[in-house]
């Protein structure tokens, strides 16, 4: 009697891994937040309307702001959430998203890099050096960049604390027409720093 073949059976696909879809240690990988509510996801009952599409600002049903938004084939977007009604705008949502971009840019463009430079002494400096040090501190606070001079003492020349207050007056007062003091002496720990910012310029 000849023998009987066994249906084909395909093989049984290997089963899931668990956490495959997970990040290291089995946590789910992070999602990324919208940065507004858009649309049906505004949730307040009431919104108040600004911008082109409307005159002024004009409060209204969320429900009455997305039928304007509808009509003009646009997005409703929750500008300013903790405003009570919340501030929305109609507008293209992509388009909004790269204005806000490109203004976030040419902040960051024109913003002023604050630039500190250091001018150390010690409590005895002699006039040669002070000078010298001076002459430096005057071209940094022309080129718009702030000045920190401190005195730093050594060992037992703590004790003379009070003749670093005074050179750091006198390099205060030596250079009024070109800045102002943003702090006054003050002693932490072996330094005593006072911290000088340029005059604007008129």
């Amino acid at each position: 009697m000849p023998p009987v073949k066994k249906p084909y059976q395909p093989p049984r696909p290997f089963p899931p891994r668990p956490n495959a879809n997970r990040g290291p240690q089995g946590r789910r990988p992070p999602q990324r937040e919208a940065l507004h509510k858009i649309n049906e996801h505004i949730l307040a009952p009431q919104v108040r309307v600004v911008g082109e599409e409307v005159e002024g600002s004009v409060v209204m049903s969320t429900r009455e702001a997305l039928r304007l938004a509808d009509e003009r084939e646009l997005d409703l977007v929750e500008i300013s959430p903790q405003a009570d009604p919340p501030v929305v705008r109609i507008v293209d949502y992509q388009k909004f998203l790269y204005q806000q971009k490109k203004k976030a840019k040419e902040i960051k463009a024109n913003a002023v890099k604050v630039v500190i430079k250091e001018i150390r002494f010690g409590p005895q400096t002699d006039d040669h050096d002070y000078n010298f040090k001076l002459k430096h501190a005057e071209n940094f606070l022309k080129e718009g960049a702030k000045v920190k001079a401190y005195v730093f003492f050594r060992g037992r020349s703590i004790v003379f604390k009070e003749q670093g207050e005074i050179l750091l007056l006198r390099f205060a007062t030596d250079l009024e027409e070109l800045a102002k003091v943003e702090m006054m002496p003050k002693l932490e720990g072996k330094r005593m720093t006072m911290m000088l910012a340029p005059k604007a310029k008129k």
